[in-house]
């Protein structure tokens, strides 16, 4: 048996079998997606949401008049049952058909998105906000031909539109892709490597 010189040895670095120069980096490993963690954390947030979003709804629906609301902080906060058959803040009224038809092929883009940009944690989560906010909507407009809005804000005449717990977490969604898309290191935070 013939043995090496310790000098050698000492140039070599063993990793995963293989011996690579001391000189010449590792390669990094390629990523192929995310991991059953990182599914799980992004179906989770999903299935959150879209809970959150189906229950108070339907006690909204179950309490509330259409077209009335009561105060919850004075003018600031109103809860307000209203619906809309158009898509995020009223645009493109009396389509929901055709909106739902279209949240069913959104729904499966999110997910395939997920699929390529979710390595990092800011970029699952945002996937997973935009997915139950989707799915929480597309409820709402198998089950009532519209969404259902209830959350009214504003101080005195100035008001918001009025949305749920699904526009807010798509309209978070988007905001934190925003940042990642101008901020390319935050959409690698907490990698899954």
């Amino acid at each position: 048996m013939t043995s090496r010189p310790a000098s050698a040895i000492d140039e070599d670095i063993v990793e995963d079998d293989e011996i690579v120069d001391e000189g010449e980096p590792a390669a990094k490993p390629v990523w192929t997606g995310p991991s059953a963690a990182r599914w799980a954390l992004f179906t989770g947030i999903a299935i959150a949401i879209v809970v959150a979003d189906q229950l108070t709804k339907s006690w909204i629906v179950a309490n509330v008049e259409k077209g009335s609301g009561f105060s919850v902080l004075g003018t600031w906060l109103n809860f307000v049952y209203g619906q809309n058959s158009g898509i995020l803040f009223g645009l493109v009224p009396q389509s929901a058909t055709a909106f739902a038809i279209v949240s069913l092929v959104v729904i499966v883009l999110i997910v395939l998105y997920h699929r390529r940009a979710g390595r990092g944690i800011v970029m699952s989560i945002a996937t997973a906000l935009l997915l139950g906010g989707a799915i929480g909507n597309l409820i709402d407009r198998l089950l009532y031909g519209a969404v259902v809005d209830w959350i009214d804000m504003g101080i005195g005449q100035w008001r918001f539109w009025t949305y749920n717990i699904a526009d807010a977490a798509i309209t978070t969604s988007l905001v934190l892709i925003f940042v990642a898309a101008m901020f390319p290191a935050v959409a690698e935070w907490g990698t899954d490597d």
